[in-house]
């Protein structure tokens, strides 16, 4: 089968100005799916688009780390950062909460569901799970998350691991090109667990360009297209958005990112692109085609 690849634009509802380039870009055929914060401050503005674009791709971007948790805070205790409120800020901290067995695989199943349903309860059908800033790269997060999205009928996951062909490419820098390297390791456990092994949950054989978050420009793109393998199916994961006075207010380290990102789409995933016919673009619900 030639290759297909999945355009994935992830923080769907975190300012009007990312919904708004969301819809542009699907609507010009540069993208073919987004991941819905449940969470996410333009919420509701998300969901009206997501009903006007019934041919995007609509999956929940599950957050388990920053913002404020759907659940009661009482019920999720081990989720939670120093106020006993919101998210732990720290990526850093959540795994290494995780690692320790400080964070109680109930509760990362409760906040979940909770995410989950506000997407169903708004009409919206979930095409696929992902998480904010990958969390589910560790199989301690990966194996409840995959039983909320088969007890939600969902049955596809972002598989959240870099290839080493597009590491080379995302122009990352030092540190984060380690810790890339470094998490490849947990690749094998993912695979392992049952749900995916089984193919009961369906993923892709891989993702490309969490290397490149933040710099993901028009040469970066084309340099990825071009090293593409000519079968398998694939996700480019990307972030594009508006850098106005709405994402001001939102914490979030892309800013001026976000306008390159829309661009480079719109360069690159147009019905005049060279790229258009090659490789076929799809969304996580045509994965069972």
């Amino acid at each position: 089968m030639p290759a297909r690849l999945i355009l994935n634009a992830d923080d769907f509802g975190l300012t009007r100005g990312i919904n708004r380039a969301i819809a542009e870009l699907h609507a010009a055929g540069a993208l073919t799916s987004a991941t819905l914060m449940a969470n996410g401050p333009a919420f509701h503005h998300a969901v009206a688009i997501a009903h006007a674009h019934p041919t995007l791709g609509v999956g929940c971007h599950i957050v388990l780390t920053d913002g404020t948790p759907l659940s009661p805070p009482e019920t999720i205790p081990t989720l939670l950062g120093p106020d006993g409120k919101t998210f732990r800020t720290s990526l850093a901290a959540f795994h290494l909460a995780v690692l320790r067995g400080n964070v109680r695989k109930a509760d990362i199943a409760r906040e979940a569901s909770a995410q989950i349903d506000r997407l169903q309860t708004a009409g919206i059908t979930v095409t696929h799970i992902d998480t904010h800033k990958h969390t589910h790269i560790l199989p301690q997060v990966a194996r409840p998350l995959l039983e909320v999205a088969l007890h939600h009928n969902i049955r596809a996951i972002r598989n959240p691991f870099e290839q080493p062909w597009s590491q080379k490419v995302g122009r990352s820098n030092l540190m984060r090109h380690l810790q890339v390297t470094a998490m490849r390791t947990l690749r094998p456990r993912f695979h392992g667990l049952q749900a995916i092994r089984e193919r009961s949950v369906l993923t892709t054989n891989g993702t490309i360009g969490i290397s490149a978050t933040g710099s993901l420009d028009t040469a970066t793109l084309r340099s990825l297209l071009a090293a593409l393998p000519a079968t398998g199916t694939w996700e480019i994961v990307c972030h594009p958005g508006y850098n106005d006075a709405d994402l001001d207010a939102v914490t979030t380290r892309l800013r001026a990112s976000r306008n390159v990102e829309r661009e480079t789409l719109l360069q690159l995933f147009t019905p005049q692109s060279s790229h258009r016919s090659q490789p076929e673009l799809i969304n996580y619900g045509d994965l069972r085609d």
